[in-house]
């Protein structure tokens, strides 16, 4: 594999002979800044308790580290994250960075937040990030996979 697929956010694995895509799994700007939302309000209380239990007496500036902090972030990384794509085939998930996940192999399917965690019996783990609805993606791979094996 060459260096310019390891980074690739959209699938990079061939399909095999006869296995079709049947669903392509993108990534929701507004599950992304939601999540991100929850995540500073997380952070900014935690600096605040933070300050708070050493004696600071500026504990608001917590809230502002807190704030700044997954802002930074979050504006950071959104151009990478908005385009992961994992495909859905009517054999494997395909996912970001050369993942492919065998429907077979997956052991549990479990949200949190918007995202689907994918584990398989090796005890691999996979997230499907920033999904728009997160029960639907959980569903359509379960289908998928009764489908599979049949």
């Amino acid at each position: 594999m060459s260096d310019g697929l390891i980074h690739s956010m959209t699938p990079t694995t061939r399909l095999a002979p006869g296995e079709q895509v049947i669903h392509a799994f993108h990534p929701d700007k507004g599950a992304y800044w939601r999540d991100h939302a929850w995540i500073a309000a997380v952070a900014m209380a935690g600096g605040m308790v933070i300050l708070w239990a050493i004696g600071n007496p500026h504990v608001w500036t917590g809230a502002i580290g807190g704030l700044a902090a997954v802002a930074v972030r979050g504006f950071y990384v959104a151009s990478d994250e908005m385009q992961a794509r994992w495909d859905l085939t009517d054999r494997r998930l395909l996912g970001p960075q050369g993942r492919a996940v065998p429907l077979s192999e997956i052991a549990t399917i479990r949200t949190l937040g918007s995202a689907v965690q994918l584990v398989t019996r090796g005890g691999d783990k996979h997230l499907l990030k920033y999904q728009a609805d997160r029960n639907a993606t959980r569903a359509r791979i379960e289908t998928a996979m009764t489908g599979a094996n049949a």
